[in-house]
């Protein structure tokens, strides 16, 4: 049911946008600020609102998106390549230092020993100054590298919690996982290739080209003539590798979704021993994945190695080359070492870029992939919308029609209810009749299709949902519990809870018993999901966590399904006084759970059959009646 997938974000409608990512119970906070001061660009925008719009600036050209996010952080970028430029100096004064000395000794220039030290002390200084400058190169490139990574993340998890609850539903959840983790690193490694290896592939290439230039022209000519080659080179391979690096990341996506799916059946797997099905159901997803892994890594080490070969081949000919215009006396012969040195230069350079060049492409599918979901348009949209500064509680479904997008039967079909202001309401029918859906109008997961549903008069379509659930509280069938303790799961959302709000909370959940049982009370440890307690348990967490927020319309969907006997007596009674004052709707299998509800609804096909209390119904012999004797 969709309410299973909601009941964490209920109550906690009085964040603003701008502070989703900083639910973290507090942690990390302040460090999360201190990094955001060094890496935040200079700019007064929203980092997560102006990364969704240069998705949308940009929408179809993934490189200008690239751009477009490091907008503010050019210029660590660029220190970044005069710190790489300062760093790399010894390196490219090397083939210069020793073609003059080759050439001071064989030429027996009278200067050659002074010389000699003069360019040693050089290159010692040159040396050194590699260190501190090599700290800044890394220090100013990760600033911006990882504002940009941390930025996409929180944009990402911004838009998951916009994204309307039939999204999330038809969406694995490993698929959105992969988007986070995966697809943002691989982003970050692509921002790194663009900005700094591409950068300083281009600064090691001029310098190489502008000193041999400055010597001669007809070697510059040949090193011009290698370069056209590579572009041919990585052209023929570009395509495939597009297509390879889009089946491997989709299969990726399908494997992490289904080994959460396996994660979660452990109990129902062991339970009907179907552990060797279910190891073999993954072995051939593993194998599809090896399969698009094994086609990807062929590719890429074939686009390597005819790339490698082809400048290999080159750089043969060039020392022949350079060997013959020494012999003619067009050059010096220690030149024929700077000149081969910096061919060699060229020649690794560009082979980087072919390198980079299956790095580049999984980057950019990968900046594609994060766009499917910031681009996506099925969002819950409330920006504009009436705010509400209190709710009554009467709600009227007027009419009202609603089917599933990707089906045409209608699930709700000309339904019509009042539900006055504090009054219970329990809904009764078979699997599929439209309970789930009516819960889910109720706390704005669905608009009708056909009519609609009035909150205080007022369409629901019309109003911000944000300021609606303010006042809801919901309790469904399946618990959701994050790994904190219990006094952490039932304060979730609320601050300032005092102690004896949370006591009160506690006893009319049925828990203070269990938690004075517990060897550090409502400090315990739930474990993941909940592992470490009973579904009771974990029931009347959910049930405290409800109640504490004092709600003005409460929604229960077959709360206490998991309760004993004692504990569901228990619980229906403080619901009951709870439900005083409140609107509460009510789903319920158990027809004797719901006697004490104002009146019943029976649902069937989409519509409301039957309504009235349980001693009209009773009498009335109807539906309900027909129910309540097969229980019986």
């Amino acid at each position: 049911m969709l309410l299973t997938v909601w009941i964490l974000g209920s109550g906690i409608s009085e964040q603003s946008p701008g502070t989703i990512g900083d639910i973290g119970l507090g942690m990390g906070c302040s460090r999360m600020k201190n990094f955001e001061q060094k890496t935040a660009p200079r700019r007064a925008i929203d980092a997560e609102s102006w990364f969704i719009e240069s998705y949308r600036r940009y929408q179809g050209h993934p490189l200008k998106i690239l751009f477009s996010l490091y907008k503010g952080n050019y210029h660590k970028f660029i220190t970044a390549v005069l710190c790489f430029f300062i760093k790399h100096a010894c390196v490219w004064v090397l083939p210069i230092v020793t073609a003059n000395i080759i050439n001071d000794v064989t030429e027996g220039n009278p200067d050659t020993v002074r010389n000699i030290i003069f360019y040693a002390c050089l290159e010692g200084v040159l040396i050194l100054i590699n260190v501190p400058m090599n700290y800044l190169y890394s220090a100013y490139k990760s600033l911006a590298t990882r504002y940009v990574e941390t930025g996409l993340r929180k944009a990402l998890i911004r838009k998951f919690q916009q994204l309307s609850i039939a999204y999330h539903v038809e969406t694995q959840s490993g698929r959105l996982q992969s988007k986070i983790m995966r697809d943002v690193e691989a982003v970050e490694t692509l921002s790194t290739q663009m900005f700094i290896s591409i950068l300083n592939i281009v600064l090691n290439v001029g310098i190489a080209l502008v000193v041999t230039g400055s010597k001669s022209s007809s070697v510059l000519l040949f090193f011009v003539f290698a370069a056209p080659v590579a572009a041919v080179t990585m052209v023929a391979f570009r395509n495939i590798m597009r297509q390879r690096n889009m089946e491997f990341r989709q299969e990726m996506e399908e494997t992490s979704a289904r080994v959460m799916e396996m994660v979660e059946l452990v109990p129902v797997t062991r339970a009907h021993a179907l552990e060797d099905i279910e190891a073999e159901k993954m072995s051939a997803q593993l194998l599809a994945v090896a399969e698009k892994g094994y086609r990807l890594d062929v590719i890429q080490a074939l686009f390597g190695s005819v790339g490698w070969a082809v400048f290999q081949i080159f750089q043969v000919v060039c020392l022949a080359f350079t060997g013959y215009l020494a012999l003619g006396g067009s050059i010096q012969a220690g030149d024929i070492t700077l000149y081969q040195s910096y061919f060699a230069t060229v020649v690794n350079q560009v082979s980087a870029i072919v390198t980079l060049l299956p790095t580049i492409t999984k980057g950019i599918e990968s900046v594609n992939s994060i766009g499917e979901v910031l681009l996506s348009e099925d969002v819950e949209e409330n920006e504009g919308k009436e705010k509400l500064a209190a709710v009554e509680g009467v709600f009227d479904f007027a009419d009202v029609g609603f089917h599933y997008k990707d089906s045409q039967n209608k699930v709700l079909d000309h339904l019509n209810l009042h539900v006055e202001k504090g009054e219970t309401i329990a809904l009764v029918g078979e699997s599929g009749a439209g309970k789930s859906t009516i819960l889910n109008m109720v706390t704005g997961f669905h608009m009708a299709g056909e009519g609609a549903v009035l909150l205080d008069g007022r369409d629901m379509r019309e109003i911000d949902l944000r300021t609606y659930r303010r006042y809801l509280s919901v309790v469904p069938q399946t618990t959701i519990l994050f790994s904190g303790t219990i006094r952490e799961n039932i304060t979730y959302g609320c601050e300032n809870v005092t102690d004896r709000e949370l006591e009160e909370a506690v006893k009319a959940a049925n828990l203070t018993e269990m938690a004075a049982a517990l060897p550090q009370g409502l400090d315990t440890p739930v474990g993941e999901h909940g592992g470490k307690l009973s579904g009771g348990q974990r029931q009347r967490i959910a049930i405290a966590r409800a109640l504490i927020r004092n709600p003005r319309v409460i929604v229960l969907d077959e709360a206490t399904s998991a309760l004993d006997s004692i504990s569901e007596k228990l619980i229906q009674e403080a619901v009951n006084n709870l439900a005083k004052g409140r609107t509460m709707f009510v789903v319920a299998h158990r027809l004797s759970t719901i006697r004490n509800a104002d009146r019943i609804a029976v649902i069937a096909n989409g519509n409301c059959v039957e309504c009235g209390t349980y001693e009209e119904l009773m009498e009335r012999r109807g539906v309900f009646y027909q129910m309540k004797m097969i229980q019986s």
